[in-house]
């Protein structure tokens, strides 16, 4: 592994170790690499969008995930919270376009009826309308990534 490799790899764990993410892998044709921290329990759907991002990125550069991170704070896992989740198969985005600001981000107050995301599948575009008013409080999907019937999107505070 030349030097160019090896100081993209240490920026990656120190990017990894950062922003909390437990379980990361990423091939590229000249490289694979598989990073998991002590006491993971899996790969998240972040974990997934970042390798994504990653293996499509420039070399020598890790790509910051901005709003493409699933958010949680702390007080979220205590408290009772409605989940929206996907009603089909596809790929989840959380916002119009590429570019475009998110439909909600973390802490908006929503309205039932409201579009949160757009879950695509067989290039159809459906978007995902709030069921119940209240505070976004996490957003569980990451945008780019593949979605299952049931899967757990978002999770909101209901007021």
């Amino acid at each position: 592994m030349d030097s160019n490799k090896l100081k993209e790899l240490r920026e990656l764990v120190d990017f990894l170790k950062e922003n909390g993410i437990a379980e990361f892998d990423m091939e590229r044709t000249d490289l694979k690499v598989r990073i998991k921290f002590a006491g993971a329990a899996g790969a998240s759907a972040a974990d997934l969008a970042m390798a994504q991002q990653l293996a499509a990125g420039a070399a020598g550069s890790v790509p910051s995930l901005g709003a493409a991170t699933p958010e949680q704070p702390a007080a979220a896992a205590t408290e009772k919270l409605h989940e929206v989740t996907s009603p089909i198969v596809g790929t989840f985005y959380d916002s119009p376009s590429p570019g475009a600001p998110t439909f909600v981000k973390l802490g908006d107050q929503v309205e039932v009826g409201q579009v949160l995301c757009i879950v695509e599948a067989m290039k159809l575009m459906n978007e995902i309308e709030c069921d119940v008013a209240g505070e976004i409080v996490q957003r569980i999907a990451a945008t780019g990534q593949p979605v299952e019937f049931g899967q757990p999107l978002f999770a909101i505070r209901p007021r």
